[in-house]
């Protein structure tokens, strides 16, 4: 199963907030590819508040939870300035809740019902073009 994830930075007017919202799977392994951003986004601006809003996102594991507010908590290079806000979902969403996104079928139609415009049946080809012979 591919565990994409997508990240929206929204920076206010003022300055004085980043929230990164997060949609798609966050995980173990991919969770490292957040750290960065959190990092890049408390020194935009001293004293920048940075809210990371997973509720979102499809799905969330607590550990990696966990290891994103240890990394944050532990980053040298962005000393004094305030503590990362995570907003989460009640429940973390786990694959099984995941609900499958609407695919695209052809339509159905009933019989004596008319062809959509724009449509071919293969069985109705266009002759070929007649030519002429000059003379």
């Amino acid at each position: 199963m591919h565990h994409k994830l997508s990240v929206l930075v929204q920076v206010d007017l003022d300055g004085r907030h980043v929230r990164l919202v997060v949609t798609g799977c966050v995980t173990e392994v991919n969770h490292r590819a957040l750290c960065p951003l959190v990092r890049r986004a408390r020194t935009l601006v001293p004293g920048i508040a940075v809210i990371v809003d997973a509720t979102s996102a499809h799905h969330v594991e607590s550990a990696a939870v966990d290891l994103l507010r240890w990394a944050a908590e532990h980053d040298d290079a962005v000393q004094g300035t305030p503590p990362v806000e995570f907003v989460l979902p009640d429940e973390l969403p786990a694959h099984g809740t995941v609900i499958r996104l609407a695919t695209w079928t052809p339509a159905r139609r009933g019989p004596g019902a008319p062809e959509p415009a724009g449509t071919r049946h293969p069985a109705r080809r266009r002759p070929a073009p007649r030519t002429r012979l000059a003379g």
